[in-house]
Parts: C-alpha cells; sequence; structure tokens
C-alpha cells in the first residue's frame, strides 16, 4: 500500500480510531477516591446572584484543587475560573431554588487520593 492511495488510507484509519476511541477519554478526569473530613461553608444566594470561591492555592508541589463529587447544575453553574499569586477563584451563579454541594478535593495532579476537601452548600432562594 504505497503512493497517495496508501497515505489516504492512513489517514482515514487513523481518523476513524481517533473518533472512535479519542472521544470517550475527553473532559473526563480520574474520578476523587475517599475524602477526609473538611470544612462546610453555607452560601445563602438568590436566583441570579453570584458567588467566589476563593481557595488558598495548595503548598505542595503538584497539588490542585478540583471538583471532586458531582452537583446540581440546575441550581448553579461554574461560570468562571481563575487565579490570583496565592488564591484559586471559581465564580458559581445561581439559577433555580434549591440545595446543592460543591465539593473540592486536593488532589496531586489528576490522582484518586485527596489530601483536604472543602465543601460549599449552596443555598438558593
Amino acid at each position: 500500500m504505497g503512493g497517495t492511495k496508501g497515505k489516504i488510507w492512513l489517514v482515514l484509519a487513523v481518523t476513524a480510531v481517533a473518533a472512535a476511541f479519542g472521544g470517550a477519554a475527553y473532559g473526563s478526569a480520574t474520578p476523587v477516591g475517599p475524602l477526609p473530613k473538611g470544612p462546610v461553608v453555607v452560601v445563602k444566594l438568590h436566583v441570579g446572584k453570584s458567588y467566589i470561591v476563593k481557595l488558598r492555592k495548595p503548598a505542595a508541589k503538584g497539588h490542585v484543587w478540583r471538583i471532586a463529587r458531582a452537583f446540581d447544575s440546575k441550581i448553579v453553574t461554574e461560570t468562571h475560573e481563575g487565579e490570583t499569586p496565592i488564591l484559586i477563584v471559581v465564580t458559581f451563579k445561581a439559577h433555580h431554588a434549591g440545595t446543592t454541594n460543591v465539593v473540592f478535593a486536593e488532589t496531586r495532579g489528576e490522582t484518586r487520593h485527596a489530601y483536604a476537601a472543602r465543601t460549599y452548600r449552596f443555598v438558593v432562594a
């Protein structure tokens, strides 16, 4: 299978494999395992209002804060992420009345082990 025709088939084969298997991993991360006990912050908001979560950057090299558990995105959604030299900031907006927990875990990269946890209980009226 040489020449141009062979190259076209190779490109098609690689594209087909990428389409079949590449999409499954896109946007997914290793789930966070058991969480240590951590503080719970109760955030009371009205529909349409926003709240900024501020997390101190982890001191350990390679450690990150990430959302550890699913939350009800009908109640709040994440609208922005950013950072300062010492903080990670994540903005959430309230959409519907209800309660949901947004749980952050400090992990070493995208690993399962959680070194710390912070829970933000959003109560939206």
